[in-house]
């Protein structure tokens, strides 16, 4: 364990020992069996992409299909009584395939639906299946095991069929009031589509990473129900050292009336034998908006500023950046975006549960001039792509049954268009997702 880690969990251990002066003697832990969760999420997941000019069909044919079935269970403990708690959390998840089209599965990209034998083929089915051990003293959340951290710079993505997870040692903490600090130091992930709990880290851009583990640290405050902001920074042996800083904001004006913004940044720097190549980058992100009544239209700009893509594990949720869409991140070097987006919620109009949502965003002036040769991009002659341009547009409808039988079941619908010049796909995406989640404790 490096230096920067052991301050990490010695950071957390000091606080949860101030923490204990904060504790309320009389407060009564929930108990083991009392605390426990068992619940199942059944999702039914259907994609498809159109690759327009074929320039990036994995399967050759320009088109990729998948249609499947998810079953996602989890159980987790309350904590035994005392000064200090021991519980556990588990799950098993299984992934079925109900059609590939015609072998039109994805292969190997970022299609990621489901996982692919030696030949390109789906797999009938695959399994997950894991578990963590967790303490508890006084504020102070300790887990070892196969866990799912949501932070800015490391976070489990959930964007397929099956979630992704991580292995390691994983920390939180919230004894003062509005702040929740987490840590960690993980060795290996599992993404979407493999059964292996095991795997060895990737990234999005790079690919796969032989770097050991990955650590975080950092917190999130709450000043007051209007600001809240965000500081972390992580490490991936080897390969970058990241730094992330943000801020939400939002301003009432009125019953009906509301502004909303916030500011994302990140910095990312090479690290020890600079596996990724060498690197000195940052991006930002900025947002603004107005919320009516039941209407939401914001405008945000983002800018990477570095010679080489901002790039995050692969399949993760870790880039909390205004405009990482559906399909496109628009963060390639030197590039700049803007994106309009405006959401509406029907519930005003009679329906509650019907949402809607539509974004466009465009990108430009990205340059691959003097970008690393990792990430490096040439044209067709062997010169660095330069001038490059993008846009996307999305649309997503989605319905929650209110109550009865059905209560909790969702059905939503995501469309995707993007068109791009020769650093990027020209395609048609639509994914249909249908959700029915049951507590069984």
């Amino acid at each position: 364990m490096n230096n920067n880690t052991t301050l990490t969990l010695a950071a957390i251990a000091a606080l949860a020992g101030s923490g204990a002066s904060l504790a309320v003697a009389e407060e009564k832990p929930e108990g083991f069996v009392e605390g426990s969760s068992l619940t199942v999420l059944n999702r039914n997941y259907y994609f498809n992409r159109d690759h327009r000019n074929g320039q990036s069909s994995p399967t050759g044919n320009g088109y990729s299909e998948a249609w499947a079935q998810g079953i996602i269970s989890k159980f987790e403990s309350g904590f035994t009584q005392g000064t200090v708690g021991v519980g556990v959390d588990a799950f098993a998840m299984i992934g079925l395939k109900l059609d590939t089209g015609d072998g039109r599965n994805g292969a190997r990209s970022s299609f990621d639906v489901l996982p692919v034998d030696a030949r390109g083929e789906a797999r009938d089915e695959y399994s997950k299946l894991g578990g963590a051990a967790k303490i508890r003293a006084f504020d102070t959340v300790v887990k070892v095991g196969d866990v799912f951290p949501a932070t800015p710079v490391v976070a489990a993505g959930d964007s397929r069929l099956l979630p992704e997870s991580f292995t390691g040692v994983t920390a939180s903490n919230t004894s003062l009031e509005g702040l929740t600090l987490q840590g960690g130091r993980l060795h290996a992930m599992s993404q979407p589509v493999s059964s292996n709990m095991r795997d060895n880290f990737a990234t999005f851009y790079a690919g796969p990473v032989n770097s050991p583990w990955v650590a975080y640290f950092g917190g999130d405050y709450s000043l007051n129900r209007h600001v809240s902001v965000s500081l972390y920074s992580s490490r991936l042996k080897d390969a970058w050292n990241q730094y992330y800083a943000g801020t939400t904001l939002s301003y009432p004006l009125g019953e009906e009336v509301s502004l909303f913004g916030g500011l994302n940044y990140y910095k990312a720097v090479d690290e020890g034998q600079q596996l990724l190549g060498r690197f000195d980058n940052n991006i930002w992100s900025a947002k603004a908006g107005v919320k009516f009544g039941a209407h939401s239209l914001a405008l945000s700009h983002q800018r990477n500023n570095g010679n080489d893509d901002f790039d995050y594990l692969r399949q993760s949720d870790s880039i909390f950046l205004d405009n990482s869409i559906q399909y496109s991140d628009f963060n390639s070097p030197k590039e700049r975006s803007w994106m309009v987006r405006y959401d509406l919620d029907m519930t005003t109009y009679g329906v509650p549960g019907l949402s809607f949502m539509t974004r466009y965003g465009r990108g430009s002036d990205a340059d691959y001039s003097n970008a690393n040769t990792v990430y490096m991009r040439r044209d067709a002659e062997g010169n660095p792509l330069t001038d490059q341009k993008r846009w996307e547009r999305d649309i997503e409808v989605k319905y929650v049954v209110q109550s009865g039988s059905l209560k909790d079941l969702s059905l939503r619908v995501r469309q995707a268009n993007t068109r791009a010049t020769a650093f990027e796909s020209d395609l048609d995406e639509v994914r249909l997702i249908v959700e029915y989640p049951l507590a069984i404790l």
